[in-house]
């Protein structure tokens, strides 16, 4: 989880300013939490206090009216009547690494990620996304390698997985959907090399950066057991103070059993 964060982070000043390189500042002076962060440390609360989806989404998320959400969660979040908006959007996928880090069977994190999702995006590419998105945590999680997340990711959701970054990079641009986001961020993962690497990779593409690094980043995180101390400390320093006492309880409960880092 802290893996996503942090990939939100250091991806969110090349959101509007995209970039195809990997050499950039890790930390730009720019760099925040969006509203990546706070869906997804919302996630983690629904799951650490057994709430539902979408009471902790709206609770949290209102604290943060200004996190860059999109306009139709926008009009989700504070509607007197949430219903569901068919989305296909990105953020069905970008929010639900917690679930793959919470729970020990693949029925389960299906069940789980779907359920993150439906209560706003509830378009199959949206459900889809979001279960893509954890199954690649859960087995990264579970020590499957490469290999086996790219064969079983593609078995089960029809993702393209056998194209290089390099094949990407150059024609790729902004794109909000589950369909044009998920594929291309577990593919930067599968082409990384350390935590850093893959989410070098991510804001390479030139998208949406925030978005690329935080699925990548959780995967990543994952697979290589943890991210690096100096990574963690500057996602803690620059952490609201309620979003980082859920993160914290969080990893404690969950991602400490598999890496300590954080």
């Amino acid at each position: 989880m802290i893996g996503a964060i942090a990939g939100d982070i250091i991806g969110s000043v090349y959101e509007h300013s995209p970039i195809k390189t990997k050499d950039f500042p890790l930390f730009h002076p720019r760099c925040r939490f969006t509203d990546d962060t706070v869906l997804t440390v919302a996630i983690a609360h629904a799951i650490l206090y057994n709430r539902p989806y979408e009471k902790s989404l709206r609770q949290i998320a209102r604290r943060y009216p200004n996190a860059g959400y999109g306009g139709l969660f926008i009009n989700w979040l504070f509607s007197e009547h949430p219903r569901p908006y068919n989305s296909w959007g990105n953020g069905a996928a970008m929010r639900v690494s917690p679930v793959g880090f919470a729970f020990d069977t693949e029925a389960k994190v299906l069940a789980e990620a779907s359920n993150t999702a439906i209560v706003t995006h509830n378009h199959p590419e949206g459900i889809k996304g979001a279960q893509a998105t954890a199954m690649a945590v859960f087995l990264a999680r579970k020590g499957f390698d490469k290999k086996e997340i790219r064969e079983q990711v593609e078995q089960r959701f029809g993702y393209d997985l056998n194209r290089s970054l390099e094949q990407i990079r150059p024609s790729y641009s902004f794109d909000v959907s589950c369909q044009g986001t998920v594929p291309e961020a577990i593919i930067c993962f599968l082409d990384s090399t350390s935590y850093e690497d893959a989410v070098r990779n991510a804001v390479s593409l030139g998208g949406d950066s925030d978005t690329l690094a935080c699925i990548t980043g959780g995967i990543a995180e994952a697979f290589y057991g943890g991210i690096p101390k100096d990574i963690s400390e500057k996602v803690k320093e620059m952490l609201a103070p309620d979003l980082l006492t859920i993160t914290e309880a969080f990893c404690n409960k969950y991602t400490q059993r598999n890496n300590n880092s954080f």
